[in-house]
């Protein structure tokens, strides 16, 4: 009798869990609809909402706004700006000024962007009351997805999560990227039960910034609840295969762990984590086994599949530079579906995917309006598939689009005014306007302006490329070398991908030592931002970049062939990124020596100055 009333008990819990969860994911849905069928309303009071807040700001009334609201004032006196137009201000912030320059509210902390200036990350002033907007935002991806998919309250997520270094400003204020920021918080940590949201990786795991000994306890507790695992996950596709990599290099010492249901002390000697692991973890030799026989196979076709029997999709970035990973994706989970969810970043969170299981070259995310005040620059791009995207904006501010008002298959450059201070600032993505739901629009991101290079967290442009490129044929001067003309791509073909220059050299009678390239391929590295080091470094994201020395006459070729498809002669200028695939074929193909960067360039967290720059 006992017994039949602890079971009685148990379903009355369970029971109220769902009514809970079904009523949230309720709630969840009718914010959706309701935010995009008001959108210009929604857009009208968070606008109305800055400017009331912010009035006395420094900045606000440099401009003259004088405590006005109104949507013609703020677009005629306000200019449209970019991180370095802000920074002055940011840095003083930085630096310990709490006057309110940028936000009536109390600036809490930085989060650092993955874009840089001057070498540096960025760092976005952010408030309190940003972090419960990200959580809302959040909230709102499983109910969407169980419209779609249903069941995933009955598993659990095995995602790959992790934090970064992050230090304090002179000012005393931390700066970390935004997920660690998330990660850390009380939102995160202290989040209700929902069975939608349950993780095969303890909070320890996630929170320790070893990232070898957390990728291996991670790693160690989804394998150890393979069955449990209905759906796969990472921030961005490159992560994910990441994590695959690391697999590979470690499945014996897991499966070992697993068979005797401990931590190898040799692989984590973190006891906060050992403890937290050795909570989930039993000896289980069939499960040991079964994990020997899969990955010991010599395909490793549908890894994910095999060891996870039960995953449903893959919950990843494959949008814009992490759409080069999809086919290694399909190739490592035997075509699962990916799935991306939201679009977000350090400045704002902006979106979600309403229709997440349509295929990555059909994702369009639907901008909510309660997020930000949102503008659009309207931009118009070189589409020649043998080169980079060449943006050129319409400038005049007048010409910018509000939310409601953009036009379906227009480009457009994101601009946003958000509740921490960015007024008008221009992030730099470029989306394309896919249609609408309800009165919302939907948007395909398109590319990063500018960027060329991208592995992970990386972007790196033009002008940054070329300048590392110039330090490093320095050292070719010695042996009367000189450098005839130059390209570049992102090699994904390894795990971790890696940059590759391809370089055609005008040679003297002196050969040139391999140990030269190699000194040229480590200054190459070491002139690129920071936040390419610290994925070399620290994540270990990105492997040694890679020179390719191409036989003369190789760039000829490709002029040949890019003349041959329509371009013209009179035009036509080498690409300094090459992404066509019958474009890199013809370099590969006249590569007559290749050298790798020897070792690692220099990196520590952190900014190495917090001083004004000059303007």
């Amino acid at each position: 009798m006992p017994q039949a009333k602890t079971e009685e008990g148990i379903e009355s819990v369970q029971e109220s869990i769902v009514n809970v969860t079904t009523e949230r994911n309720r709630k969840a849905l009718d914010f959706i609809e309701h935010v995009t069928i008001h959108a210009a309303e929604v857009q009208a009071e968070v606008l109305l909402e800055i400017l009331t807040r912010n009035a006395h700001t420094e900045y606000l009334e440099r401009y003259r706004l004088t405590g006005r609201t109104d949507r013609k004032s703020f677009k005629e006196r306000l200019p449209v700006i970019t991180y370095e137009d802000l920074q002055p201000e940011i840095l003083r912030i930085a630096n310990g000024d709490t006057s309110p320059i940028l936000s009536a509210q109390p600036i809490s902390e930085f989060l650092t962007s993955s874009g840089t200036s001057a070498g540096e990350r960025k760092i976005m002033p952010t408030i309190h009351e940003e972090l419960k907007r990200r959580t809302l935002l959040y909230s709102l991806l499983m109910p969407v997805m169980n419209q779609y998919m249903k069941g995933l309250d009955k598993g659990k997520g095995m995602y790959f999560l992790f934090v970064k270094s992050e230090t304090r400003t002179p000012g005393g204020l931390l700066a970390r990227p935004v997920l660690t920021s998330y990660y850390k918080s009380q939102d995160f940590i202290e989040r209700p039960y929902d069975p939608y949201n349950v993780y095969t990786s303890p909070i320890e795991a996630i929170l320790s910034s070893d990232s070898y000994q957390s990728m291996y306890c991670q790693l160690l507790c989804g394998l150890a609840q393979n069955h449990e695992v209905l759906r796969v996950g990472a921030v961005f596709a490159s992560g994910l295969l990441r994590a695959i990599r690391f697999l590979e290099e470690h499945w014996k010492s897991l499966c070992q762990d697993i068979r005797s249901g401990t931590v190898n002390d040799e692989e984590v000697t973190d006891p906060c984590l050992r403890e937290s692991v050795m909570m989930i973890l039993r000896p289980n030799t069939q499960l040991a086994d079964f994990i020997h026989t899969e990955c010991s196979k010599e395909s490793w076709q549908g890894i994910i599949t095999r060891l996870w029997p039960n995953v449903r999709y893959l919950d990843v970035i494959v949008t814009g530079a992490m759409a080069q990973y999809i086919k290694t994706l399909d190739f490592y989970s035997g075509g699962l579906p990916q799935v991306c969810t939201m679009y977000a970043s350090s400045e704002c969170y902006f979106g979600i995917n309403l229709k997440p299981l349509c295929q990555p070259s059909e994702v369009s995310y639907t901008l909510m309006p309660n997020m930000a005040f949102f503008e659009f620059l309207p931009v118009y791009r070189n589409n020649n598939e043998d080169a980079g995207p060449v943006i050129t904006a319409a400038e005049q501010q007048q010409e910018l689009v509000d939310l409601v008002d953009v036009t379906v298959g227009q480009e457009y450059e994101l601009v946003i005014t958000t509740y921490a201070g960015l007024y008008r600032y221009r992030v730099g993505d470029v989306l394309r306007v896919t249609g609408f739901h309800n009165a919302a629009p939907q948007f395909q991101f398109v590319c990063r302006k500018n960027v060329m290079l991208s592995i992970d967290a990386d972007k790196t442009d033009e002008v940054e490329l070329h300048s590392a490129v110039m330090n490093a044929v320095k050292h070719l001067e010695p042996v009367e070398a000189t450098l005839v003309e130059y390209t570049s791509y992102t090699d994904t073909s390894t795990i971790p991908g890696h940059y590759v220059l391809y370089w055609e050299l005008r040679t003297s009678t002196l050969p040139v030592p391999p140990s030269v390239f190699e000194d040229c391929c480590l200054t190459v590295e070491e002139s690129l931002n920071s936040v390419y080091r610290q994925c070399r470094v620290a994540d270990k994201s990105i492997g040694p970049l890679e020179i390719k020395v191409v036989e003369m006459g190789t760039f000829d070729k490709l002029m040949d062939y890019a003349i041959s498809r329509g371009s013209s002669i009179n035009q036509y200028k080498a690409a300094r990124c090459v992404k066509f695939t019958p474009m890199v074929d013809i370099l590969n193909s006249r590569v007559s020596a290749s050298y790798f960067s020897p070792r690692f360039p220099k990196w520590t967290p952190g900014r190495t100055q917090w001083g004004a720059l000059a303007r």
